[in-house]
């Protein structure tokens, strides 16, 4: 009997002591997360995070930049947020943009490694590498895009030339009902296709459909709250089910597209006459080689992750901006009524817009930068990241650190706009009618890692908008109203809408 009591005893201490030992681990995990939690002295202040997954739950991922402007009014206009284990810092307002993209731009002039793209893509290209290799792709992109006309009457001719095919598409429906997206991604697409591949794609093209439903998808995804968790907890998600699998498909697919691309340009190839990007970085391949620099950037591999940004570059914002712009045309018909005086009274109907017409066009000018500012295409930019410490709104931003620019918080800013949330051409006209340039319009970003592909989507927008102004009315379809709710991801895009389009008889 004592020996059973004895063992029972025993028993009950090890039970104990187990228990202890397991209730310590969880309070000292506990306190070592909140430890953790704690902002660095002299950080900008935020939201309190939980334990492990910061504030990722605490933003709604489909509309995270306005939920990022409000907490602004709370903590400032540069304050922390903690995505999963690692610390952000949101920039918003001009000035506290200005200081971080500009004045102190070197050193936010670097991107973060972000998993989701790592995991599938080689650390290549140019949106997303630092260092000499983003500086090295980036400047041999500007001057090539350049030589091939960027910039030059050839390229105006170009997407002219683009806008008589698209119309064709367009006058086909005779003014009824239809989607606009996929007509539009096509003509600005095969802007820049010319330009990197050589050679425009009909619109019917099976490999060119899917290529832009790929990079459309892959937007979408780009911006939700699966690629969040990616980014956050790669190792775990990896294994889990999700689209973030769908994106990672979709990168995978695109970039064997460029593949093709570049396989198709080696037969035949005439180095001394380059037709295109692909045959200008094939020279530079080459002469790397006679070169014998084993530290050279410019590879197969390369070229194929620079084909993918610049495609991108190309034709997902400008797409997007039109697609508003149709949309915004249909709702406010009285300032699509003046843009088309204007037009007429500059043009007429005996030719095609110039860029020279830009400085005449006061109105349209000032019509698509509205459309750009309301649109607000890329809301939260892209991220950068601190390549050492920084001192940024009175607060010590160490190296390591994310930072996001809140273009929203510029672009709607009421101390900037007079009218913020109302489509309001004014906003860029004088007291004269004169185009006036706002130091808040930043659709396009700012600093080293301004948008590669803005020369390309201004001469775009500008010639396509005003050339489609020219030739239709549009309107949305009897008893239908425009919606301007955006669909979100990492672009702000109109939801799928149908339009008519009449052609018009001046």
């Amino acid at each position: 009997m004592d020996q059973l009591s004895s063992e029972s005893l025993s028993s009950m201490w090890l039970w104990l002591d187990g228990h202890s030992l397991l209730m310590f681990m969880l309070v000292f995990l506990v306190v070592a997360e909140c430890l953790r939690n704690r902002r660095p002295s002299s950080f900008p202040p935020g939201p309190w995070a939980f334990p492990l997954v910061g504030n990722i739950f605490s933003l709604d991922f489909n509309n995270a930049h306005e939920d990022m402007t409000k907490l602004a009014t709370k903590y400032g206009n540069v304050y922390s947020l903690k995505m999963g284990p690692k610390w952000t810092v949101v920039l918003n307002g001009l000035y506290a943009l200005q200081e971080g993209l500009l004045t102190k731009g070197d050193i936010l002039a670097d991107r973060p490694v972000l998993p989701i793209h790592t995991d599938v893509l080689p650390e290549l290209g140019i949106i997303f590498t630092n260092g000499h290799m983003w500086k090295q792709q980036r400047q041999f992109s500007l001057f090539t895009l350049k030589y091939l006309g960027l910039g030059k009457k050839s390229l105006e001719s170009a997407i002219l030339d683009e806008f008589i095919y698209m119309s064709k598409e367009i006058a086909h429906h005779k003014g009824k009902p239809f989607n606009p997206h996929i007509i539009i991604n096509n003509a600005v697409s095969n802007n820049i296709c010319t330009m990197v591949f050589g050679h425009r794609f009909e619109y019917e093209d099976e490999k060119f459909v899917k290529l832009l439903k790929l990079f459309d998808r892959g937007t979408q995804l780009e911006g939700s709250i699966w690629a969040q968790l990616y980014n956050a907890f790669p190792m775990v998600m990896k294994h889990l089910p999700g689209p973030h699998h769908t994106l990672q498909h979709i990168y995978g697919e695109a970039v064997a597209l460029m593949k093709t691309e570049i396989k198709k340009h080696k037969e035949g190839r005439d180095p001394s006459e380059p037709r295109d990007y692909i045959d200008c970085y094939m020279n530079e391949i080459q002469r790397a080689k006679e070169d014998s620099d084993d530290n050279t950037g410019f590879h197969e591999d390369n070229l194929a992750m620079c084909l993918f940004d610049l495609f991108v570059a190309g034709t997902e914002t400008t797409s997007t901006t039109l697609r508003w712009a149709l949309l915004y045309m249909a709702k406010y018909t009285g300032i699509q009524a003046k843009v088309q005086a204007e037009i007429d009274d500059v043009i007429g109907q005996s030719r095609q817009p110039s860029m020279e017409d830009r400085a005449n066009l006061p109105y349209t000018d000032a019509v698509i930068h509205e459309i750009q500012r309301m649109g607000n295409i890329v809301p939260l930019s892209l991220p950068h990241i601190t390549n050492r410490d920084l001192q940024l709104g009175g607060y010590t931003v160490p190296k390591g650190v994310i930072v996001i620019p809140n273009l929203t918080s510029v672009l709607f800013d009421k101390n900037e706009w007079e009218t913020p949330f109302t489509f309001n051409p004014g906003h860029f006209l004088n007291e004269e009618g004169k185009f006036v340039k706002r130091a808040a319009f930043i659709p396009f970003s700012a600093g080293k890692r301004v948008c590669l592909g803005e020369n390309l989507a201004r001469m775009e927008l500008f010639l396509l908008f005003t050339s489609f102004m020219q030739c239709f009315t549009v309107s949305m379809p009897p008893g239908v109203k425009p919606v301007l709710k955006p669909r979100f991801g990492i672009t702000l895009a109109p939801k799928p809408y149908e339009i008519c389009a009449t052609l018009r008889v001046v």
